[in-house]
C-alpha cells in the first residue's frame, strides 16, 4: 500500500483518516448521516422517505434460518446464498468423491 517503497505518504494518511471519519459518520443500518437530518447543519428532517422492497434472496435466507435449531445445535450456523450453478458443480464433485 502507498507509493514508492510501500510507505504511506501524508496524502495517503490524510485520505485514509478522512474516509474513516466519513464511514463512522454513516449509520450502519440506514446509510444516512446525522447532518442530513439536522436542519442546523443544512439538513432536512424529511430529506428521505421510506420504501419497502422485497428481496427474494433475503426471503430465502429468512425461510432457511427458521430451520436452524435453537440452542447449541444452532450455534455458529449461518445461512447464505450460492449460485445454483456453483451448488450443482459442488454436488457433482461430492458425488465423484463418493464413487457415485
Amino acid at each position: 500500500m502507498g507509493a514508492g517503497e510501500g510507505r504511506w505518504s501524508e496524502a495517503d494518511r490524510a485520505k485514509a483518516l478522512a474516509y474513516d471519519a466519513y464511514r463512522s459518520s454513516v449509520c450502519t443500518n440506514c446509510g444516512t448521516r446525522a447532518a442530513e437530518w439536522d436542519e442546523a447543519q443544512g439538513g432536512d428532517r424529511y430529506a428521505f422517505v421510506t420504501t419497502t422492497v422485497r428481496c427474494v434472496g433475503c426471503e430465502l435466507i429468512s425461510a432457511e434460518q427458521d430451520q436452524v435449531p435453537d440452542g447449541a445445535d444452532g450455534y455458529g450456523v449461518r445461512v447464505g446464498l450460492v449460485s445454483r450453478g456453483r451448488w450443482e458443480q459442488h454436488q457433482g464433485q461430492s458425488r465423484k468423491g463418493r464413487g457415485e
